[in-house]
């Protein structure tokens, strides 16, 4: 399994538009961040979890000529407002690409790009096949499953997700201990910390630390970084061993059992 990191901003991304602080003014290309999203390669399939407004340039910018699920965080904008850039993979593929999403986030959908599921469409609108999820193992491939990590982004639910030995976390602020459980035996990890400072409805860098040590995981990336964080080097002497900052581009390799 092999998974590159998409995007490791927050919201806003890194640079922040108008900002001239030393973090978007960095000329690091690690502290340029896109908004967060991860591109899971396994067993000849490549998942995308949440598209968000920069899914065209993720695409374009790590060569990824082929999607074959999307799996949804959470309705946030920073994390589905690229679906429609998931056209050029119905024409390149001839096939129609299946979405995974909680009840809440299909609503979103559903409302947000009434044109991908009007009876009539228009041609050339994406095509989706929306299938629902709820707390509990799926296979969005008969060969693979996929165990859902819900965590709460102040008081809205985010799904993380469990693949094999890797888990991807982003926007949590609250974690129940069932769920925490669900986790444990990770062997990589990629969890959210927006900055130093508590947030009401993300980890923090000490919450992230906290869930970290608890997980144990072989390695662990922080990903969703703010600009008010400070720049990638920074980060990293802040950080534990087995600890480091994600940034746009990095590829983490998990080697088959």
């Amino acid at each position: 399994m092999n998974i590159t990191v998409l995007g490791s901003g927050t919201s806003q991304g890194v640079p922040v538009i108008g900002c001239s602080c030393t973090i978007c003014s960095s000329s690091d290309e690690r502290d340029k961040r896109f908004r967060s999203s991860v591109l899971i390669e396994i067993d000849g399939k490549n998942i995308v979890i949440d598209t968000g407004p920069d899914f065209r340039s993720q695409m374009l910018a790590n060569h990824v000529k082929q999607v074959d699920a999307v799996l949804f965080t959470h309705e946030h904008k920073d994390h589905t407002a690229g679906l429609d850039d998931i056209r050029p993979f119905n024409f390149m593929q001839n096939e129609v690409i299946p979405v995974f999403a909680s009840d809440r986030v299909a609503e979103a959908l559903q409302r947000e790009y009434a044109y991908i599921f009007a009876e009539k469409k228009y041609p050339g609108a994406p095509e989706i096949d929306l299938h629902i999820i709820e707390n509990e193992a799926f296979n969005p491939f008969k060969s693979l499953k996929v165990i859902p990590i819900r965590v709460m982004h102040g008081q809205i639910p985010v799904f993380g997700f469990r693949i094999k030995d890797f888990t991807y976390i982003t926007d949590a602020k609250t974690i129940d201990q069932i769920e925490i459980d669900k986790v444990k035996g990770t062997e990589i990890l990629i969890i959210n910390a927006l900055r130093l400072e508590s947030h009401h409805s993300h980890f923090s860098l000490d919450d992230a630390l906290a869930f970290i040590d608890e997980i144990a995981p072989k390695k662990a990336y922080l990903t969703h970084i703010s600009h008010v964080f400070g720049k990638h080097e920074e980060i990293e002497k802040m950080l534990p061993p087995g600890v480091f900052a994600a940034y746009d581009g990095l590829q983490i390799n998990i080697p088959s059992k």
